[in-house]
């Protein structure tokens, strides 16, 4: 009766640490996404496209809008707790800070949830231009790694 109990207790454990870890926003959680176009947008000369990137279906998608600048293309990937840009330009692909313009989360949220580090290694992920399709992938790709580790459930 003992061993019985013990195996019991054993798989209660097993399935609760499972769960946690799940809770977490285990980083291979973000191995799979999806990408949606959002139609009939009409949000001014600079915006050119929005999508929307979920990692499950049970929470809020990220937005990431497209905009034409200067010095190239700009996609700002926020959520109701973070903003970061990925831009695309003539010396190459990477994320930089958003700008404060664009960015409707406060400084210091934002600062909380992006892992500064990761942004600064981020800041030139491939040294080409590149289109919609391979930046929508990067992003997607790469974003996880910047938000920090307490917030990785924010995606998820």
């Amino acid at each position: 009766m003992k061993r019985i109990s013990y195996l019991a207790a054993f798989i209660l454990v097993f399935f609760l640490s499972a769960n946690l870890a799940n809770a977490t926003g285990n980083r291979s959680a973000f191995t799979e996404y999806e990408i949606n176009l959002v139609q009939d947008l009409h949000m001014g000369k600079q915006v050119k496209a929005v999508w929307q990137l979920s990692y499950s279906k049970n929470e809020t998608p990220v937005t990431v809008v497209k905009r034409k600048t200067i010095d190239g293309t700009e996609y700002l990937v926020q959520s109701e707790y973070f903003a970061v840009c990925y831009s695309s330009t003539p010396t190459g692909f990477g994320a930089k800070a958003a700008k404060g313009a664009w960015c409707a989360v406060p400084k210091k949220i934002n600062r909380a949830v992006i892992n500064q580090q990761e942004l600064a290694r981020q800041e030139i992920l491939t040294p080409a231009k590149v289109d919609d399709e391979t930046a929508l992938g990067l992003i997607a790709s790469y974003l996880p790694d910047l938000i920090n580790k307490g917030y990785t459930h924010l995606l998820n």
